[in-house]
């Protein structure tokens, strides 16, 4: 017959319960009320994180059902009542082994952490203790500073934070000049509250089309990584009216009347920059042809200063019938 059922109770088990239904009861109680959780409560928190110290250690549990839970915290009741003829310090039955400093805040997050953080789960460690064989030691090692001390392994490295990625789509222009662009995005705090944030992407002269822009620990809040989600801007290139990109070089097809292509022409083409080149022909052209002007084309991003090439092509727009006057010129002159 235990003496008290409050740290049973606190973890939701029965007094007969085992080492692993222990275990698993603070894993979920844990989870349920860290304190960076929606549902989180400190203090709950930290009365779940002392009841699993006391019940997962097989000693500390047997002085607890039998003594109540200042015993089981190394706390001799007043004038040394009830442990009468046992011996040991202050008497307590374990001579003292158990820490009598208070367990703190700092104790339930060094518990937690030892159990695998938010990547907890139920595999855990064996005996039922947190520390595996070490679970038969007087007072769980609370003697060391912190209650358990970071450098005991066991603990599970947490996961790493989700990446969501998002399309930025950009003119030709600004990917000629390069440009800042600035995005408002909208987020959850660790409290699960919308927040704005403006994030500055700049992008650079000569970039392409599924370039990546990545923004560590701007997104939601992860509480099981403890960390901000990483978002990733992907480069989309806008339809350009005028020019097609391809790879560091532009191109522009030019329309022909079907008399231009046979007798010449007069016109101009624009260049992303703003140059203007005259095209001029008086004697007929290859519906193949095309027109290569180099270093006029975008800049390549690793070496800006230099440039693609710029190719113009030309698109006859041939008749799609003929009279049979068109047809008799057509055989009298060629």
């Amino acid at each position: 017959m235990v003496r008290e059922t409050k740290l049973y109770d606190l973890l939701g088990v029965s007094p007969s319960a085992s080492d692993t239904e222990i275990k698993k009861a603070y894993r979920k109680q844990a989870l349920k009320y860290h304190p960076d959780k929606p549902t989180g409560d400190t203090e709950k928190f930290k009365e779940i994180s002392e009841a699993f110290d006391i019940l997962s250690n097989g000693d500390k549990r047997q002085v607890y059902d039998d003594y109540g839970l200042e015993a089981a915290r190394g706390n001799a009741p007043a004038g040394g009542s009830g442990f009468g003829g046992m011996g040991g310090q202050g008497g307590n039955p374990f001579g003292g082994g158990f820490h009598s400093g208070g367990f703190s805040q700092n104790d339930a997050f060094n518990i937690f952490s030892q159990m695998g953080g938010f990547g907890m789960d139920d595999g855990g460690f064996g005996g039922g203790s947190p520390f595996g064989g070490m679970g038969g030691m007087p007072g769980g090692m609370g003697g060391m500073p912190g209650g358990f001390g970071g450098g005991m392994g066991g603990g599970r490295k947490r996961p790493e934070p989700d990446t969501v990625t998002m399309p930025l789509a950009v003119s030709l222009e600004d990917l000629f000049t390069g440009a800042t662009k600035k995005l408002k995005i909208n987020r959850k705090n660790q409290n699960g509250i919308r927040e704005s944030k403006v994030l500055e992407v700049g992008v650079r002269p000569g970039w392409k089309a599924g370039t990546k822009i990545t923004f560590k620990n701007e997104g939601d809040w992860q509480s099981e990584c403890q960390a901000r989600q990483t978002i990733q801007f992907v480069l989309e290139e806008k339809p350009h009216p005028v020019f097609t990109r391809d790879g560091n070089d532009l191109k522009v097809t030019i329309p022909l009347s079907f008399k231009e292509s046979l007798c010449g022409f007069d016109k101009e083409i624009q260049t992303i920059d703003g140059r203007r080149i005259p095209l001029s022909r008086s004697s007929p052209i290859q519906p193949t042809s095309v027109n290569t002007y180099p270093g006029l084309g975008m800049p390549i991003s690793k070496t800006p200063s230099q440039r693609g090439d710029f190719h113009i092509a030309y698109k006859v727009d041939f008749p799609h019938s003929l009279t049979m006057e068109q047809k008799q010129m057509i055989n009298q002159y060629f």
